[in-house]
């Protein structure tokens, strides 16, 4: 199936949280001096203009972008994210948005070597020609190009497969970004089994996981199977703006599962979140989740956002529809009898809406999240 489009959801609100978590991945890749691949199995076209075509049919970046292109008051991490998009967008207005190709040729040093992949014919070859506009613009600024062929492959074919004949890479250090439409219901299976195998050839890798928190079934489950994954570790991330809808459709929450997380990463998170959550959310129903774990024992804890204790909620893999707070649950559901941990009220913004609670919660039996509607 090849009707997704992402030009119709372009720095929406999935596109802020992937697109943060992208860029501290890519910097902490950066710390060490030895050469990195960064793989990107769904690339998409690159570059997306915000006020003409596909994007401005739906607009999507209103719940996303949109608010945070005038603040003033961006926690750490965030800033970052903001002067990279306004980098594109040289005259101050918001026109064009970065994807995560786009995102990692900023990010990544000339070292580094970008494999991109996109196996929609149409978004494939935007891909390419977005790269060579790029790279013309950084000749004529007499900056860095991008050395097609060496330092840049774009490919158009499927970024599930190119994982088997990429890993283990050379420099034996790889960040690896998973992020297909979910139109069909197999692409949840397609990626639990990627990272599978790609854990067994190269288990040393960071991979990164975008997902749609939807209704459906697979999208309900998939994050507890990621859970299972043979990583040492695993950090899963949730960004909540809306209630969901009684039908069901629109994408009101989505999520970053990143196996082999750096450690510099939750605390950020504990910080950005909640002001994600004031700035992004529309009612009261907005709020996130910080879950981590780890292969060995399938449960870690996690601190709440405000500091309070720990609170552990038992084994995922040893978890059982009907065994009290140790049981099974939906998406968002506390256990039995214990109340979620809320993290601390943000300040209220400028737009003046009031701040609502984030959780963080403990690995395990904790569920959190299709895509794009």
């Amino acid at each position: 199936m090849l009707s997704y489009r992402h030009a119709f959801h372009a720095g929406n609100h999935a596109d802020v949280l992937k697109h943060f978590v992208q860029i501290q991945l890519l910097e902490y890749m950066n710390q060490k001096d030895t050469a990195y691949t960064y793989i990107d199995t769904h690339s998409g076209a690159g570059v997306y203009a915000l006020d003409g075509g596909y994007a401005s049919k739906n607009a999507e970046y209103e719940t996303g972008i949109g608010p945070l292109w005038e603040r003033k008051d961006l926690p750490k991490g965030l800033e970052q994210y903001l002067a990279l998009v306004k980098e594109m967008n040289p005259s101050g207005k918001m026109r064009y948005y970065p994807g995560s190709p786009y995102v990692a040729d900023k990010v990544a040093r000339e070292q580094d070597r970008l494999r991109l992949f996109e196996l929609h014919p149409a978004d494939s070859k935007i891909l390419a020609d977005n790269f060579r506009k790029v790279e013309a613009h950084a000749a004529e600024q007499g900056q860095r190009a991008s050395t097609r062929g060496r330092r840049v492959l774009i490919e158009r074919g499927d970024g599930f497969h190119a994982l088997k004949t990429l890993l283990p890479p050379p420099s034996r250090r790889a960040l690896v970004l998973i992020d297909p439409p979910y139109e069909d219901k197999q692409d949840y299976r397609k990626v639990r089994d990627a990272l599978d195998e790609a854990l067994g050839r190269f288990p040393a890798g960071m991979y990164a996981v975008w997902y749609p928190v939807l209704q459906r079934m697979e999208s309900r489950q998939f994050a507890d199977k990621l859970k299972r994954l043979p990583a040492k570790e695993w950090l899963n991330v949730t960004l909540t703006i809306t209630t969901p809808g009684p039908d069901g459709f629109g994408l009101h929450s989505s999520g970053m599962f990143i196996l082999n997380p750096p450690y510099t990463l939750e605390p950020l998170l504990r910080q950005v979140m909640p002001y994600l959550v004031q700035v992004l959310g529309k009612d009261a129903g907005a709020t996130f989740v910080i879950e981590k774990g780890t292969q060995v024992t399938g449960a870690a804890g996690a601190r709440a956002v405000n500091g309070a204790p720990r609170m552990p909620v038992g084994n995922a893999r040893r978890a059982s529809p009907t065994s009290g707070t140790g049981s099974l649950r939906l998406p968002g559901q506390a256990p039995a009898g214990t109340p979620a941990a809320a993290g601390p009220r943000p300040a209220a913004g400028t737009s003046g809406r009031s701040a609502r609670p984030g959780t963080t919660r403990a690995a395990g039996t904790g569920k959190t999240g299709p895509r794009r509607p």
